[in-house]
């Protein structure tokens, strides 16, 4: 047997045989860098050993960690002589990982797929908070559904090393559940459990689903990971239940459209007015917000939302990119780098807190930044058109015509599959003009145009987006202009802010016409805020 040890000094919580704390939950995730066999080590204990032992020390640098809100500088030890070489792989993804599919929704009902889908997405929050697991974020996982995949291809692609799969059953005040864990590399299932309950336990069947996973994958679940799991945020079922509705809307609806943004607030105030303290719900309210301000078709950023939500639940992610959006609103930026740090301290993964952090930078002018966050956002919702689309104008930017071909690509081939369902959708549409006029396909991009402004000409994000295309690669400057102006007469500060930042405007920057329009929007909004 070889081991993996981890080694931290701080401040320890003894419970009769349990220990907790931050000290404890930094040590194990040191444990879970550890190179096989080998030691690390927190600086704090590297600096206190440092002279007094047989050994070396490689500093393997920072590393942001889950649940900890400072990055922890981390250092492996090596045994008096050995040399500090390319073995260290001391990887920050733990041993043990897992890709848990959308669990299949078995109740004959199509308008049951929210629950199905929300309790899929809760055993992949809950197996998130365990420190001895990777887990596959739910954006990637939910590429997979209604699809019939090869569970080892699902394993190699992802790299995990198991699988969950399962199915949800509802019917009246009755729920099914069922599980199967399986080795990603033999294709063998190593263990599968059926539950039958009454609806109302659901919340007590999720604590234990969770841990039967954790106990089958044989890994370590500390104390205060099982605590954080067992905290559901409500024990009202039906706010539970409308609060998966409005999620569902969310997830798969185009928030550009007022209609499907009003259904989310409405479906999760009702979720609130059941249960007030609902975090979750409080966050679902003020992330349609502040969709809907992005937008322009709300004036509320969604700020009061996101507070009440973190006063409930700090470590609610998607209240935090709220909040995050709100400073670079107020051009706090410095404020919103701390906040973003700590957000993805609590969730790297989140698509939203990516998002924001690739906007922040893009208004900086620090497109290799902007990259990397909107290439994470891109890659954890195959749908998402707009991280692609803006990845377009970062590679660009840099000159990188490779990237932002690849971006073209794949921007043009995710607005195809949403138009082909969706054939209004403005934002879709819009986003596909620009990847298909940088792409060369001028006739297809003008011919998308027309169609466009024909079934959604009050969008102002679509009218944007063209706009960028027409000056960008149609060369139609002065019809570009045209096209951006009622738009710019519209935006609200959060909007003016990305278009007097956008690279995409760089020949008309100095534009008269352009200029103008700038300065009557900044005097609307100073007047309105006046």
């Amino acid at each position: 047997i070889r081991y993996r040890i981890g080694i931290n000094l701080g401040d320890v919580i003894v419970e009769g045989d349990d220990i907790y704390g931050e000290g404890v939950n930094v040590a194990a995730r040191l444990q879970a860098m550890a190179p096989i066999g080998g030691v690390a080590l927190s600086a704090t204990v590297r600096d206190h050993v440092a002279g007094k032992v047989a050994g070396a020390f490689e500093d393997l640098g920072e590393h942001t960690v889950k649940g900890i809100q400072r990055p922890v500088h981390v250092f492996v030890m090596r045994p008096a002589g050995h040399a500090v070489v390319a073995e260290r792989k001391a990887e920050a993804r733990p041993p043990v990982s897992i890709c848990v599919l959308p669990f299949a929704n078995m109740s004959g009902d199509p308008e049951q797929e929210y629950f199905s889908d929300g309790i899929s997405e809760d055993i992949i929050t809950d197996l998130s908070k365990v420190s001895a697991l990777a887990v596959v974020s739910r954006n990637t996982a939910f590429t997979f559904k209604g699809k019939n995949v090869d569970i080892s291809q699902v394993a190699r692609q992802l790299k995990v090393s198991h699988v969950l799969e399962g199915s949800v059953r509802k019917s009246g005040n009755k729920v099914r559940i069922t599980a199967q864990l399986i080795d990603g590399k033999s294709d063998e299932h190593l263990w599968a459990e059926r539950w039958d309950r009454d609806l109302t336990d659901i919340f007590a069947l999720q604590d234990e689903i969770s841990e039967a996973i954790v106990k089958a994958l044989k890994v370590k679940l500390l104390p205060e990971e099982k605590k954080a799991i067992e905290q559901r945020g409500t024990t009202n079922l039906e706010a539970f239940q409308t609060y998966l509705m409005g999620r569902q809307y969310y997830l798969t609806g185009n928030m550009t459209d007022a209609r499907k943004s009003e259904m989310v607030i409405r479906l999760a105030r009702r979720a609130i007015e059941l249960d007030p303290d609902y975090a979750r719900a409080w966050a679902l309210v003020a992330v349609a917000q502040r969709m809907q301000a992005y937008s322009g078709t709300d004036s509320d950023n969604g700020i009061a939302a996101a507070e009440r939500a973190l006063a409930l639940d700090p470590t609610v992610v998607d209240a935090h990119s709220v909040k995050i959006g709100a400073l670079i609103s107020a051009r706090a930026y410095d404020e919103a780098r701390a906040a973003i740090d700590v957000a993805l301290a609590l969730g790297p993964d989140s698509y939203e807190v990516n998002k924001e952090a690739a906007r922040l930078a893009f208004m900086q002018h620090r497109f290799p930044d902007a990259i990397r966050h909107y290439e994470t956002a891109s890659a954890m919702a195959e749908a998402d058109f707009s991280a692609t689309g803006l990845l377009m104008s970062c590679y660009s930017a840099i000159g990188d015509k490779a990237g932002t071909r690849s971006a073209a690509e794949r921007t043009l081939a995710r607005t195809e599959v949403i138009v082909a369902r969706e054939p209004d959708n403005g934002s879709a549409l819009s986003m596909g003009i620009g990847a298909l006029a940088y792409l060369g396909q001028a006739e297809r991009a003008k011919e998308w145009s027309r169609r466009a402004l024909l079934l959604d000409p009050d969008n102002l994000n679509m009218r944007y987006n063209i706009a960028c295309a027409m000056i960008l690669d149609l060369g139609e400057l002065e019809a570009g202009l045209d096209m951006l102006e009622p738009a710019i007469a519209k935006f609200g500060k959060d909007r003016l802010a990305h278009t007097k930042s956008d690279p995409d405007f760089d020949a008309v920057r100095d534009h008269p016409r352009f200029k103008a329009m700038i300065a009557a929007a900044e005097a609307r909004l100073a007047g309105a805020a006046g």
